[in-house]
């Protein structure tokens, strides 16, 4: 199965290198143009985080095709840092904590790293075995989201931050139930 892995185009706060998570932002005028131009193979299955920037990117992309709206594959919950900027946080000291933790500790008032990585793997697991009679399946989601699946499912193996994909980018790559193989870079 060929399984394609997009994250979303670009948003106002990603322009402005902001975590954003739970906020709900629709793209930006850069984000469309940069869609509008991108190529990407079809898809037979087609599934969808529930946050306006991914069903945004889907209709570029994949004009008149049927999303399957999957909340499990939502963006991590940044807690405290969400729609903040690094900058902004710099003198915050659970901020600089959540750094020295290697980004493993649990956001302030937000999700647990791991628990958030579990549960974008679970989806992933989930809808492959539902959907394991396509021919392929393309996954419009986060950048959290795509980085949880490969560091997971991929081999070679790579740890979660060696799969960081900018916004209207991603990988296409072979499934065989149990293992991603020959990721190419969209």
């Amino acid at each position: 199965m060929k399984i394609t892995l997009i994250r979303h185009g670009m948003t106002p706060g990603n322009l402005e290198k902001r975590y954003i998570g739970r906020t709900d932002e629709a793209l930006c005028p850069e984000g469309r143009t940069k869609l509008e131009k991108m190529k990407v193979p079809e898809s037979e299955i087609l599934v969808v985080s529930p946050m306006k920037r991914c069903i945004q990117t889907a209709e570029i992309l994949f004009p008149g095709q049927s999303p399957e709206i999957c909340e499990e594959m939502r963006e991590c919950d940044f807690g405290d840092f969400e729609n903040r900027t690094s900058e902004e946080l710099s003198n915050d000291r659970h901020y600089q904590n959540w750094i020295d933790s290697n980004g493993e500790m649990q956001f302030p008032n937000g999700e647990l790293p791991e628990d958030f990585r579990n549960r974008c793997c679970k989806a992933f697991e989930r809808i492959t075995k539902q959907y394991s009679n396509a021919k392929s399946i393309a996954f419009v989601v986060h950048g959290g989201t795509i980085m949880a699946i490969m560091s997971r499912f991929s081999e070679p193996h790579k740890d979660y931050y060696n799969w960081m994909t900018g916004n209207a980018s991603g990988w296409i790559c072979e499934f065989d139930g149990h293992v991603l193989t020959k990721p190419e870079k969209i």
